[in-house]
């Protein structure tokens, strides 16, 4: 598909109730409001295309820029793409679910997303820790963070810093304790302490009903559903 037609598929995609959900939750226009379920279909038809997706990215409507993520081809981008991806991240859920996700599928994802997260910019700290989150959740099936004395001082520096850091960097900091102790066995403990310490984290979510998941609760439960597991196989 052409990138035309890949704009008059998505406009047709389109629902007015969703686009004024998509701008409460940060999107501004241009955007048609089509749900991600919406979109997977399209993207299944169209596969991994690189010059497509950098091409939808760089148009700015909000849709085409979520879908890009969809379709990119990690493997065929520089440290420089990335880094004008961020920067064209205007709202959360460009940084986290389509910026920090794709890092993390590159060869060079720590070292950028280290950067990210000094560069004292809400979005883009915001999608450097998502990148982390999402390198904790493939040590399921892999080794992909090795270095555990860095992840520790990653906690440390969440636990001194995330109550002065912006909305959306605080709400990925607070889902790095919870990856850590969900996926990074070694430092469970660690994880869990850490969101003791720092309690509730309160993030202006604007006219939305979402909520900042209490880190202490979400790792009880994985822990709990893991030794039901164990106990069920035993």
């Amino acid at each position: 598909m052409t990138y035309t037609e890949v704009m008059q598929a998505l406009e047709a995609l389109g629902r007015e109730q969703t686009k004024q959900i998509y701008i409460r939750h940060g999107a501004r226009e241009p955007l048609f409001g089509v749900l991600t379920g919406d979109m997977k279909p399209l993207a299944k038809r169209i596969g991994k295309n690189h010059d497509l997706a950098m091409r939808l990215y760089a148009g700015g409507n909000y849709d085409a820029m979520y879908f890009a993520g969809m379709i990119a081809e990690p493997d065929k981008m520089t440290e420089t793409d990335l880094d004008d991806w961020v920067d064209k991240a205007y709202c959360y859920a460009l940084a986290d679910y389509v910026v920090g996700t794709t890092l993390a599928e590159t060869g060079f994802a720590q070292p950028v997303a280290d950067r990210w997260i000094k560069s004292g910019r809400e979005f883009v700290m915001a999608a450097g820790w998502t990148c982390y989150c999402e390198l904790l959740v493939k040590l399921r099936n892999s080794n992909s963070v090795r270095d555990e004395q860095k992840i520790k001082r990653m906690l440390n520096r969440v636990v001194e810093t995330i109550h002065q850091q912006p909305d959306r960097t605080r709400y990925s900091m607070n889902n790095f304790v919870i990856a850590v102790g969900s996926y990074y066995l070694p430092l469970r403990n660690e994880a869990l302490a850490a969101a003791r310490t720092i309690g509730k984290v309160h993030v202006n979510m604007g006219e939305t009903a979402c909520k900042v998941p209490q880190a202490t609760q979400v790792i009880q439960k994985v822990i709990a559903r893991e030794q039901q597991k164990a106990r069920k196989q035993a």
